[in-house]
């Protein structure tokens, strides 16, 4: 399949490498040379330098016979553009956009809409989808990274391991012998900056980064297992009243429990837009590192803060000031990866990385096939893929314990129909299973293999 990615920055950067790690022909487009040639230095595509609105651009990418074009530069009037000509020009038969601009988003998803006048098939709202990550680290707490997978019947979650887990120098088979009904697994473990998919004869320490993939309906009694209450959150202070706050906050007031919001926000005009699009939220005009008025806001008694600006620095500070106040729960907004390691230093409990949510979304909805989806892990260390076995896939048939998965391989769930499975070596893998597979990235190709990878997006 021939797919053009308009933008060279993170976003594309990663849909091209999964792409083309699927062996599709893709091109990249960036108006920024070194950008593109870090793309085809690193990766096994082709770079066109140049403005991916422009058709000449367009037409040295090869949009004449291309099947897919997605948009993901930093401007959306740029995204839009670029697939109203890839589709009145090129006639390519899909067209995937990425825009932040709610103005643009309310028009697109409103009446308005029609397909002859903005042809974009699938739109991406990064705003929306942090949101929504947002909203899924305050319902697990106690998690500093989680995902739902399956038709949301299983979780990812990811824990830091403390001095108080019961668990902690217990060989993780031993786990497994001492709660048999328990349908979660530990799929990967990061102790001291190196990721790795533990054995069965591996242990947990303290200090460790723990992921653990778990039927959702097993997620409170895997916390407890692990040392983790899980705190209701009744009172919640939001940094950042933009696009992401706002939704976080429109969200909070919909809920059938009471949570009680209030959002600082530095910028008035994005301020008072706020405060007439909320009704039982408090909004403030302020600095969010102003400790006077972070305890206005009753950080003190706050439950959790959410820190969603958008600059790294500002979080991370706001929540460090966040937890020196007194409140047990921070998460952080952050888009540099690099800066991920100092989470654990600056005592923040949780982050949100925008490009992650992001890329992964996008290829959730562009696979229509047997690979269901992929979430990133880390600065791109590990992915969680989701996909459908196919028959022709060596595993179809087969029990686990036959199967030879690389080391840094692991099977956190397996989907039979309606019901989630706790994968074990007697377990049998048949044809239209849906299997979650925690995979260390140099690991990706051979389990890619093992899918026998035959993506139809269409």
């Amino acid at each position: 399949m021939k797919v053009i990615i308009c933008g060279a920055g993170q976003v594309g950067w990663q849909i091209a490498r999964h792409l083309a790690g699927e062996r599709n022909d893709v091109t990249v487009v960036d108006n920024k040379p070194d950008l593109v040639r870090r793309a085809t230095d690193t990766l096994d595509v082709q770079g066109v330098v140049g403005f991916a609105s422009y058709p000449d651009v367009l037409e040295r990418a090869g949009a004449r016979d291309a099947d897919m074009i997605i948009a993901a530069t930093h401007s959306d009037e740029v995204n839009m553009v670029t697939c109203q000509v890839a589709h009145s020009v090129f006639a390519v038969p899909r067209k995937i956009a990425r825009l932040r601009g709610q103005s643009y988003l309310d028009a697109i998803y409103s009446d308005l809409y029609r397909r002859d006048h903005m042809p974009i098939d699938v739109v991406i709202s990064p705003e929306q989808e942090v949101a929504e990550a947002a909203l899924q680290r305050l319902a697990a707490p106690a998690a500093f990274d989680t995902e739902r997978f399956l038709d949301r019947r299983a979780q990812l979650l990811g824990i830091t391991i403390e001095e108080n887990c019961p668990v902690i120098d217990t060989p993780l088979r031993q786990l497994t012998d001492l709660f048999s009904t328990l349908r979660a697994i530990v799929v990967g473990i990061r102790r001291e900056g190196t990721l790795f998919a533990p054995e069965a004869g591996d242990q947990l320490f303290p200090g460790d980064a723990c992921y653990i993939f778990v039927h959702t309906e097993d997620v409170e009694r895997t916390m407890e297992i692990f040392g983790k209450t899980q705190r209701k959150q009744e009172r919640v202070v939001i940094v950042g009243g933009g696009n992401v706050g706002l939704a976080v906050a429109e969200a909070l007031e919909k809920r059938t429990e009471r949570v009680r919001a209030k959002v600082i926000e530095i910028n008035r005009d994005n301020a008072e837009r706020a405060a007439d699009a909320l009704e039982r939220t408090i909004v403030l005009h302020g600095d969010g590192l102003d400790m006077q008025l972070l305890a206005e806001a009753g950080i003190d008694r706050a439950d959790a803060m959410l820190a969603v600006t958008d600059d790294d620095k500002t979080n991370l500070l706001a929540s460090v000031r966040a937890k020196s106040a007194g409140c047990p729960m921070t998460i952080a907004l952050v888009n540099d990866p690099t800066l991920v390691q100092l989470m654990e230093p600056l005592g923040i409990d949780a982050y949100i990385n925008p490009r992650a949510t992001t890329v992964s979304s996008i290829l959730r909805h562009i696979r229509h096939g047997r690979v269901r989806g992929v979430y990133s892990i880390g600065d791109a260390e590990a992915e969680i893929i989701e996909a459908q076995v196919l028959s022709t896939s060596p595993m179809a048939g087969q029990r686990i314990g036959q199967i030879e998965f690389p080391e840094g391989v692991l099977l956190g769930g397996v989907l039979k129909g309606d019901k989630v499975v706790r994968p074990t070596g007697n377990t049998k893998i048949e044809e239209g299973d849906v299997l979650a597979i925690f995979a260390l990235t140099a690991d990706v190709p051979e389990v890619e293999r093992l899918l026998q990878v035959s993506i139809d997006f269409f």
